[in-house]
């Protein structure tokens, strides 16, 4: 697919720094918020010293606001008030500046406070949303855009923003369209690189892909993806497909994808996932003639994987496993307190969450799309809300926003096992989980291990991802790649800004290892061809055709599974 009108684009490239894989699955309620608005607005109360300070700041703001001699300005880097009309409109500057006066002084009360971290924390979120929403970028009688805009087309784009409002109300539950999805196809422009599933049971498809070089590396490598999305982030349009970069190099990839539940599937555990995993394994090994496959899992999707690990070491079949890939996968659930979700992760909101989940037999990714969009309403929410309502334009056609918003749901049974992960932490504690009478430990996890994390990563901090590379050993190869939570993952060669910085994971604090890791231009994808070249056996005749005897193909890629509502 060539590239779309879209992918240039700020506000595109802005939301696709958030997508969703896995998501906070603790649940944003509005009980919780409201309960952290009404503990702020309470600590507030008892300090009128601080409100007092704030308020005379504000003041002496304002007055050089409206005497015209104020130099505030926002940040260059901060898009709402990108438009010159912001510099040059005497109200819309008055406005943008008397806005950032006094969300300096909101945030600066709420720092001051000096509240316990988890209530700091809530603090913060409620605030910024609260400070965001009333961003006068976000009113249509105040931004230079919009007006100019309704000037130009005679008012014929506040017509098409209330035809958008409409849309959005009735089609995507009142959040503004992040995507035009009339641009895109599974099969037609997205997933389609030629392969065959090869095997099916009642929770994947395995895909087989078709090779196109004409010899191979024996060893296949089978890619997890997350089950909280549609794989087919692995294989996007042609120039950034991983699965095309992969089969470039002379490798052999097998990818999974999961089916969408549906209650009738409620009982489906991580034990439901991990043996529906090794099936694959087996088939791919057999088809492959292999004896053991390297693999491969991101965010969830690693999580299922080093689970898998840990099942097989504890029934001495670690061996079925060479080399594992694990990108933007947080094991170790105590690393990740840096991250918005530990501000709403409680006992009680854990609760919460399994009996919704437990009454409709599922979680439904839209859900939780909607959830996040409020942790990060500045990208996700009133980037569209000017976009499609108050410029009266269409979403972005971005082949990623499309990925994103075609979520899927996870059973009540998995979305319990990923809630008790967050307390019992099993992956640093052996023994705390067990997979169908297995203890899961993963000091018995002896792999070579590659593990990728973005730098702004706001879903899996890198540290935290350290925190996962740690955990195989120091002579783990850690990468941390230029961006965020699925576009440090989509980084194919030749682009100019990539770079990346590679090391062992060593050192015992991230900021240690970021200062003697080796900095690289260009994109890892290059630097982990090589390290699975390594890992991936002799070199074969490419196969003339997808599967085997034992495993015929059932029907071509992408398969049946990925088109699932």
């Amino acid at each position: 697919m060539a590239k779309s009108e879209g992918e240039g684009n700020d506000l595109a490239r802005s939301a696709a720094e958030t997508t969703l894989a896995l998501n906070p699955i603790v649940g944003l309620r509005g009980e919780d918020l409201a309960a952290a608005g009404f503990n702020l607005m309470r600590s507030m109360a008892g300090r009128p010293d601080l409100l007092a300070k704030q308020w005379m700041g504000f003041a002496s703001a304002f007055a050089d606001i409206v005497l015209q001699r104020s130099e505030l300005a926002p940040d260059p880097k901060d898009r709402r008030f990108a438009d010159p009309g912001w510099g040059e409109n005497i109200a819309a500057k008055g406005a943008m500046q008397a806005w950032h006066a006094w969300a300096k002084a909101v945030n600066e009360t709420v720092e001051q406070l000096d509240l316990p971290d988890r209530d700091a924390a809530r603090a913060r979120l409620v605030s910024s949303i609260f400070v965001d929403a009333m961003a006068p970028s976000n009113n249509p009688m105040l931004n230079p855009a919009a007006l100019r805009k309704l000037y130009e087309t005679k008012g014929a784009s506040a017509l098409s923003g209330l035809q958008n409002l409409v849309e959005d109300v009735v089609k995507n539950g009142g959040l503004p369209a992040s995507v035009d999805r009339s641009k895109f196809a599974v099969g037609g422009n997205l997933a389609t690189t030629p392969g065959a599933v090869v095997f099916r049971n009642e929770v994947i498809e395995l895909i087989h892909y078709t090779a196109t070089t004409p010899e191979v590396r024996r060893t296949p490598l089978v890619i997890v993806p997350p089950q909280i999305n549609k794989y087919y982030a692995v294989d996007l349009a042609p120039s950034k497909s991983m699965v095309r970069f992969l089969l470039s190099q002379g490798f052999q990839p097998f990818c999974i994808s999961w089916r969408n539940p549906t209650a009738k599937q409620r009982d489906w555990t991580l034990q439901t996932y991990v043996e529906a995993l090794d099936e694959a394994v087996e088939a791919s090994r057999e088809i492959t003639g292999a004896d053991a496959v390297n693999m491969m899992g991101s965010c969830s999707g690693g999580i299922t994987l080093s689970s898998y690990a840990g099942w097989l070491a504890a029934k001495g079949e670690g061996e079925k496993i060479g080399a594992l890939i694990l990108a933007v996968c947080v094991l170790d659930t105590e690393a990740q307190t840096e991250s918005d979700m530990a501000a709403l992760v409680t006992p009680e909101t854990v609760i919460a969450a399994k009996r919704m989940s437990e009454m409709r037999g599922v979680l439904d990714g839209q859900e939780l799309a909607k959830m996040f969009a409020w942790m990060r309403p500045n990208d996700l929410i009133w980037n569209y809300w000017v976009n499609n309502y108050l410029l009266g334009e269409a979403p972005p056609a971005f082949d990623v926003l499309f990925w994103n918003a075609d979520t899927t749901r996870l059973p009540a049974g998995l979305h319990h096992d990923f809630l008790d992960l967050i307390f019992t932490n099993p992956f640093v504690n052996p023994g705390a989980m067990s997979i169908g009478g297995h203890a899961i430990d993963m000091t018995k996890v002896r792999r070579e291990t590659y593990v990728i994390a973005g730098t702004t990563d706001h879903i899996t901090p890198w540290k935290a991802v350290y925190g996962t590379a740690r955990l195989f050993g120091p002579e783990t190869t850690f990468i941390l790649s230029n961006s965020g939570h699925l576009q440090s993952l989509l980084n194919p060669p030749g682009n100019p800004k990539a770079w990346y910085v590679k090391g062992k994971a060593g050192a015992a604090d991230p900021e240690a290892w970021l200062e003697t890791g080796e900095k690289k231009a260009g994109s890892w994808w290059e630097d982990w061809a090589a390290f699975l070249g390594e890992r991936s056996g002799e070199t074969i005749p490419a196969p003339k055709a997808q599967g085997s005897k034992a495993h015929p193909v059932i029907g071509p890629a992408p398969g049946t599974y990925v088109f699932e509502p």
